[in-house]
């Protein structure tokens, strides 16, 4: 997947794989390399950004459906959707500058269909997610596998080669060629 020529790529696990435990190690050595990555994350829970008793925290409690708080040296944006459904990945990519990305990844989103990375290990029990997602590019696994699951496998505890995985195939390449996954 590619939103306005911006590689997609996400990374996909059940809870408490350590999706964002690998991610945490994985963005300082891409950004490194000169990459400009936004992240998109999702929450199964309602979550707030700010701490009761800020101003904005309150004047968003108070009633407000958007909430921008600005500094120089960053900018968020809070909107409350109340009960609306759970957002779609194409709808959130659009609120991102694009003028100032290279690469988005994404943790969460597992049901739709973009290029996703897999988590595995195989202690905690569950199914391999690559074995009923076609979009599934790569698995990076803890331990072997009992089986060969026809994507590239890469080692969960050497995340050079999911950075190398991402710098080789995700950005030189899209996600083309891999599974037959289009861009």
């Amino acid at each position: 997947m590619m939103h306005k020529n911006i590689p997609v790529l996400g990374i996909a696990a059940y809870s408490g794989t350590g999706k964002t435990t690998l991610l945490r190690k994985v963005l300082p050595s891409l950004r490194a390399h000169g990459l400009r990555v936004a992240m998109i994350k999702h929450a199964h829970h309602s979550f707030d950004t700010d701490v009761p008793g800020k101003d904005s925290y309150e004047l968003r409690k108070a009633g407000a459906t958007q909430m921008l708080v600005a500094s120089r040296h960053r900018w968020a944006l809070v909107t409350e959707t109340g009960d609306a459904a759970e957002p779609r990945l194409e709808e959130l990519l659009a609120h991102l500058d694009h003028r100032n990305t290279d690469l988005i990844l994404v943790e969460g989103f597992k049901a739709e269909a973009f290029p996703k990375i897999e988590l595995h290990r195989p202690s905690l029990g569950n199914p391999l997610l690559c074995s009923l997602d076609r979009s599934i590019i790569a698995v990076a696994v803890d331990a072997p596998l009992a089986h060969d699951p026809g994507i590239p496998v890469l080692d969960l505890n050497q995340p050079e080669q999911i950075i190398d995985f991402i710098l080789r195939v995700v950005m030189r390449k899209g996600s083309q060629g891999v599974r037959g996954v289009a861009s």
